[in-house]
C-alpha cells in the first residue's frame, strides 16, 4: 500500500480531464508536491501544482522531466490520445501515433522514473487504461489500451520486488474534452480520480471505475459472443 500523504506525485496530461482531477485529488490527500505535465505547461491551472513541459513520445523530453523531478514517489501515466483511427482503413501513421503516445509513452516514463522512485525508497505506478483494453471496438485506440494493459501486468511482476507497486485504472466514457462528441453515459472525472487513488492507497492491482467496466471484466471468461453479441447465431 502507498500512502499519498507527504508523497511526491507526477501526473502526465495533468492540465485537463482525468489528469486535472488526479492532481486535485492528490493534493486533497495530502501530497507534499504534485508535478503536472502538459505539452504547454501554461495550461496547468492548479495553483499549487508544479507545471512542467512534456512530450511523452520524445525520449529527450522524458529524460529532461526525470532530471527536473528527482523526488517523485508516485508516477501516474495518464496522458493519451484518441485520433479516431480504425485498424482497417485509417492511415498507418495515425495508428502509429496512437501507439507512440498510449503505449510507448508510458513505457518511456516508467523506464525513466523507476530508478527515481527506487532512490526515493519505493512507491507506486498508476497506468490509466480503459474498458476498451478488454472490449475491442475496431479502433486502434482500443488496441493501444490492450497493449498497455499487458505492459502493466508485466511491470507489476517486475517492479514489486523493487519496492514499486502497480495499479491499472480502467473506465468507460468519462466526461472530458476527449469524449465531448460522444452521446453516451459518462462518469465524472473526479469520481474516477477518487476511485483511482483509493486503489493506489489500498494496494489494488486494478481499479474498475464504473459499471460498464465492471460488466466488461465480468464477461471476459465467457464465450466471446457475451462481449460481442454480433458474433451470436
Amino acid at each position: 500500500m502507498t500512502a499519498l500523504k507527504n508523497s511526491v506525485v507526477l501526473v502526465t496530461g495533468g492540465s485537463r480531464g482525468i489528469g486535472k482531477a488526479l492532481v486535485e485529488e492528490a493534493y486533497e490527500r495530502g501530497a507534499a508536491k504534485v508535478y503536472a505535465t502538459a505539452r504547454d505547461p501554461r495550461t496547468v491551472t492548479h495553483p499549487d501544482a508544479v507545471a512542467l513541459p512534456l512530450e511523452v513520445t520524445d525520449p529527450a523530453s522524458v529524460a529532461a522531466l526525470a532530471e527536473q523531478a528527482p523526488d517523485v514517489t508516485v508516477l501516474i501515466n495518464n496522458a493519451g490520445v484518441s485520433t479516431g483511427a480504425r485498424v482497417l482503413g485509417s492511415p498507418l501513421d495515425d495508428i502509429r501515433h496512437e501507439f507512440e503516445t498510449n503505449y510507448y509513452g508510458p513505457l518511456l516514463l516508467t523506464r525513466a522514473f523507476v530508478p527515481v522512485i527506487e532512490r526515493n525508497g519505493g512507491g507506486h505506478l498508476l497506468n490509466v487504461h480503459s474498458a476498451l483494453s478488454w472490449a475491442a471496438d475496431g479502433s486502434s485506440y482500443s488496441s493501444t489500451k490492450a497493449a498497455l494493459w499487458s505492459q502493466t501486468n508485466s511491470l507489476r511482476l517486475d517492479l514489486r520486488p523493487r519496492g514499486i507497486e502497480v495499479t491499472g485504472l480502467h473506465m468507460a466514457y468519462v466526461d472530458t474534452d476527449m469524449t465531448s462528441g460522444v452521446d453516451a453515459p459518462k462518469a465524472n472525472a473526479r469520481d474516477i480520480a477518487v476511485a483511482a487513488l483509493d486503489g493506489v492507497e489500498s494496494g489494488a492491482h486494478e481499479v474498475l471505475g464504473d459499471d460498464t467496466t465492471r460488466w466488461v471484466k465480468s464477461v471476459l471468461s465467457q464465450d466471446l459472443a457475451s462481449l460481442y453479441p454480433q458474433l451470436a447465431g
